[in-house]
């Protein structure tokens, strides 16, 4: 009966073994389920970046007012016969400093 009991519970390790430590074990079932967690978080942030483009491609295609937009601010063009000002801010004056220089050296004062 000893035997029996002895074999049993060898049985029962062997079992618990492949539940807990094996291939198909609990951990490696949590760890495969926090990669495909992090697989739809990555898949769900390239969907929508897939989105605004797909939306800008047809923007594209549709219209010349997002061609031209892109012409004018990323490329810098102007259509013919059209004349272009740039306005530019005068750089403002600098502060005077409130520490006066030294005198330089070699010079007397009196």
């Amino acid at each position: 009966m000893r035997w029996l009991t002895l074999i049993l519970v060898a049985l029962i390790a062997l079992l618990q073994y492949s539940l807990w430590l094996g291939k198909g074990s609990w951990l490696r079932v949590w760890q495969v389920d926090q990669q495909v967690k992090a697989q739809k978080a990555t898949n769900q942030s390239l969907q929508a970046r897939n989105a605004s483009l797909d939306a800008e491609v047809r923007d594209l295609k549709q219209g010349y007012s997002a061609i031209e937009e892109r012409a004018r601010s990323e490329l810098g063009m102007i259509k013919q016969d059209e004349v272009f000002f740039q306005v530019l801010e005068e750089p403002k004056p600098a502060a005077p400093s409130a520490t006066p220089h030294p005198p330089p050296k070699g010079s007397v004062r009196h």
